[in-house]
């Protein structure tokens, strides 16, 4: 549970902000950067010890080499990014869970202040919540002055066609060796053996983070499900149609979709599939 006070965490975030823009090249910092709950934690932890490299996670950091996470818009200053996407329909139903329910890593007064702000009469009713917090989410981070708010699809915006290194949850998941070993390449990083790189990934793997297999559910974990695809059973069409309206163009820009006909497809927990049978995702 990140007990700092709203001060402690603006104080802290204030002093990376500066720190990326002007020493990742000096030290040097390698920074990642990712849309909430878009597997960024875990890839920041695989790279620090890849590297030998310390990760100041939720505390303020020291003017050194390490490995900065956050969740950082593009700046032509900063050099040596790794940005971190995952599906955004994902990430709506992970942030739902982390927005809603208390864990060891969130913060309470997020807690606290979702729940007054959705209102919602069951919390675990989530296929009929869904389409209220995603339209929440996506209000609520849009075109915000604070540097630290933006929606998905801003961030994908963002982030296109920049000088960055990018690194997808998904990727990671299907083979974590082969995408880091591409990532530290692109970084120039071809120092750190293959071994190191196996035993990294496999250290950080769900399963021995979390001690459960993938998919198996937790609520009140950091660590909730570990597995790509857990939209399909939570979104409904009405949740579709209303992350079609925000970001149905940045889900294609990045291949998660071919176009939007995946909206038409969704009923209630279910997603239609081409043969028109229903088929529980």
């Amino acid at each position: 549970m990140d007990n700092r006070s709203k001060i402690a965490i603006w104080c802290d975030a204030f002093q990376r902000l500066v720190m990326v823009n002007t020493a990742s090249r000096i030290f040097p910092l390698y920074i990642v950067t990712e849309y909430p709950k878009s597997g960024g934690t875990w890839i920041a932890q695989v790279l620090s010890e890849c590297l030998e490299l310390p990760f100041p996670r939720n505390i303020r950091p020291n003017w050194q080499s390490a490995i900065l996470h956050g969740h950082i818009k593009y700046s032509p200053t900063m050099s040596n990014v790794v940005v971190v996407y995952r599906d955004g329909r994902d990430c709506m139903v992970s942030l739902y869970f982390h927005s809603l329910f208390q864990n060891e890593k969130n913060s309470p007064y997020l807690v606290k202040k979702t729940r007054r702000d959705m209102g919602f009469d069951e919390l675990l009713d989530v296929n009929n919540n869904l389409p209220k917090f995603i339209e929440y989410i996506f209000e609520k981070g849009k075109n915000h002055l604070n540097p630290y708010k933006f929606t998905w699809a801003e961030f994908v915006r963002n982030w296109s066609n920049r000088n960055c290194v990018v690194i997808r949850y998904e990727s990671m998941i299907g083979d974590g060796v082969a995408e880091i070993q591409r990532a530290l390449l692109e970084l120039r990083r071809d120092d750190v053996p293959h071994s190191r790189i196996e035993a990294v990934v496999e250290k950080f793997a769900f399963a021995n983070q979390a001690k459960r297999k993938p998919g198996e559910e937790n609520r009140s974990s950091f660590l909730r499900r570990g597995e790509p695809g857990d939209w399909k059973n939570k979104f409904n069409q009405a949740s579709a149609k209303v992350f079609d309206y925000y970001a149905g163009k940045e889900l294609i820009e990045l291949g998660y979709e071919h176009d939007n006909s995946w909206v038409a497809k969704m009923v209630d927990g279910f997603v239609m599939e081409d043969t028109g049978e229903q088929a529980n995702k």
